[in-house]
């Protein structure tokens, strides 16, 4: 008689779940393209179809998606804890396929703000699931090279995206050509996710099983004290979730007053397309080794060098004028990027627990898009009433002072760094 099949043991690591891994990659890349479809022509869609000329009213379509996206990431943590992984991200997808039919078919400025809200939980959900899944597969060893992968992969998609979208938008239009990729993007994305993806909670489940519990953060924690850990009280937490926010803002501000900066001063389509791709590219190149580098070097130094130089870049572009210097600006801000980036997740992964971690990326992460709202909020007022270069500065100042905060309070996480870090 026949026995019945049996599945392989599960194990942890990198290599032990490269098929796997390395298909979470490719989603994730379709997750950032989707969002990179909107980074170059949506702020000139604003200004040449739809007439704003407010910059707070074209930063509201970044508001919406930042608000709707930090909510969803919170959610994401919450309820792949609850009913798993692969459920949230195929939702995530299911939300997605609406998006780039509504910017293609908008006669307001109305279905834009849709369709960034749907964006924004598109963006959430399926983020935030393809993070926790990628650090449930490998573990604590190499938890930082996984970010980094991960966010390399969104963020280069961001930038081929964002050019992409450029050079057709130059020759064909800002509609409906440049959406035609949105649409193939989240046709991929919940094909993939819905037939190959597999669920990952028992990873972190068998983490969860040899865990080193740290005194208060232990994993009977419920969301309220997750929450308050991870916003307030843990020094490493919830600096990390105030330096993500303040990056966010950052971000904002590239995505939805660059461009129209650029425009100003008299660039083409075409240039400015190569500049709104020359941040994230540069920032996603760079993950490829900066999360494998915090993994031997340690967490905060790189946290807190990435920051500064983030502020560095800003000031380049506030002063500047010509494209040379802007694209200058945009290598030196990709780099400080992708310092800063997939090292907050790595080291929000290494303090929580594996019990409630996917819970305390979603607080990150709620923290981290917030930037968004709050980016568009005072990005917004300060050019209107002072003019994009002083709104720039304004932001760099807010960087420098994350950094400095960075130094001060947070501890390092990774322990082959630091065999001292508050247990």
């Amino acid at each position: 008689m026949s026995t019945p099949a049996t599945r392989a043991p599960l194990r942890l690591g990198l290599r032990a779940n490269l098929a796997q891994f390395v298909l979470l990659v490719a989603v994730n890349a379709l997750v950032g393209g989707m969002y990179g479809q909107e980074r170059t022509v949506l702020p000139l869609l604003a200004e040449q179809e739809f007439g704003l000329t407010a910059y707070t009213g074209v930063l509201t379509f970044i508001l919406a998606f930042g608000a709707t996206k930090a909510v969803a990431n919170y959610a994401a943590g919450t309820l792949s804890d609850r009913y798993g992984r692969k459920p949230v991200l195929v939702a995530g997808w299911l939300i997605a396929v609406p998006v780039p039919l509504l910017l293609i078919w908008a006669p307001s400025w109305g279905w834009v703000i849709a369709a960034n809200v749907l964006l924004g939980l598109n963006q959430g959900l399926t983020w935030s699931t393809t993070v926790v899944m990628k650090i449930d597969l490998v573990g604590p060893q190499r938890r930082g090279q996984a970010m980094g992968l991960n966010e390399a992969a969104g963020y280069l998609a961001v930038a081929a995206t964002a050019m992409a979208t450029g050079y057709i938008a130059a020759r064909a239009g800002l509609r409906p050509e440049p959406f035609l990729l949105g649409i193939a993007y989240a046709a991929l994305g919940l094909g993939l996710s819905t037939l190959a993806v597999r669920e990952t909670r028992d990873h972190a489940r068998l983490e969860a099983a040899g865990h080193t519990t740290r005194g208060h953060l232990h994993a009977g924690l419920g969301s309220r004290e997750i929450f308050a850990q991870s916003s307030f009280r843990e020094p490493a937490l919830s600096a990390a979730s105030h330096a993500g926010m303040v990056n966010n803002l950052m971000d904002g501000l590239a995505w939805g007053l660059f461009p129209l900066l650029f425009a100003a001063a008299g660039l083409s389509v075409a240039q400015i397309g190569v500049l709104t791709a020359l941040y994230p590219a540069v920032w996603g190149l760079g993950q490829l080794g900066t999360g494998a580098l915090s993994d031997r070097t340690g967490r905060k130094p790189l946290i807190v060098g990435g920051q500064l130089l983030q502020a560095v870049a800003l000031v380049l572009v506030a002063t500047g004028g010509s494209f040379g210097v802007w694209a200058v600006a945009m290598v030196l801000l990709g780099a400080g990027t992708a310092l800063v980036y997939p090292t907050l997740l790595a080291a929000v992964g290494d303090v929580a627990h594996p019990a409630w971690r996917a819970r305390a990326v979603g607080v990150y992460r709620l923290w981290r898009d917030g930037g968004f709202v709050v980016g568009a909020l005072v990005a917004g007022l300060v050019a209107d009433a002072y003019g994009l270069p002083v709104a720039v500065a304004v932001v760099a100042a807010v960087t420098t002072a994350s950094g400095l905060a960075v130094a001060v309070r947070m501890y390092e996480t990774h322990t082959s760094a630091s065999p001292r870090s508050p247990r």
